[in-house]
């Protein structure tokens, strides 16, 4: 397998996270955003949406992480990304989602650089942004993880007992919203299922911090 990302980009961790979860060996081939390497016509032979993670594997490219992680739970099923219970599963896919679709599309790099370059935005500018849209959804996710029964568990804080699809997006994005200043004091249900998912091996590796393209620290 190869993955082809960036280490900073949080679809390129979900898909980490996804891997490492599976127990699944893969190289990594680094596409650098911000010299937009992802625009090239070699990389748009490989993902024609110009845009990362791109994991090949059995010469097939298959690009979008929702799809990427989908496909890995269904061709190595254990351990599930999803929990048994209806209700359960369908919560994890409601939290799920709502980061990955209502977060990601307007928080994405093009959309923040369309705000700069052609909006005419300053950083602050762009931050107010990026708040608005974190509050906006992470509130009603906390409100739900608060009332959640059955926490803590045996495995502590992880709202399903174990980690899943719905932390495979929670962290990219705390990261995110930590690396833009973004206040978590009210969101005390979701920090703790964040680091309880961090102290797993499986997120620890996945850490921007710890990939190859990662700023090497002097």
């Amino acid at each position: 397998m190869i993955l082809r990302g960036y280490f900073r980009s949080s679809t390129t961790y979900r898909v980490r996270i996804a891997l490492n979860l599976k127990g699944l060996r893969y190289a990594q081939e680094p596409v650098d955003l911000l010299t937009r390497d992802n625009h090239t016509p070699e990389f748009r032979a490989i993902n024609g949406f110009g845009s990362v993670p791109a994991l090949t594997t059995d010469g097939e490219h298959y690009a979008q992480s929702l799809a990427i992680i989908e496909m890995l739970d269904e061709q190595w099923p254990t351990p599930a990304f999803l929990p048994t219970d209806n209700t359960a599963r369908a919560k994890a896919r409601e939290w799920a989602f709502g980061i990955a679709t209502e977060l990601h599309a307007p928080l994405n790099l093009p959309v923040l650089n369309y705000l700069k370059e052609d909006l005419g935005q300053d950083q602050a500018g762009v931050t107010r942004w990026y708040h608005r849209w974190l509050e906006r959804t992470l509130a009603p996710i906390e409100a739900e993880l608060a009332k959640w029964p059955g926490l803590p568990n045996a495995a502590g804080l992880l709202p399903f007992g174990t980690p899943g699809l719905f932390e495979i997006m929670l962290v990219p994005q705390l990261y995110n919203a930590r690396r833009f200043d973004f206040d978590l004091s009210a969101y005390p249900s979701m920090m703790a299922a964040d680091e309880a998912a961090r102290a797993h091996p499986a997120f620890a590796a996945a850490h921007p911090d710890n990939q190859p393209d990662a700023p090497k620290a002097s």
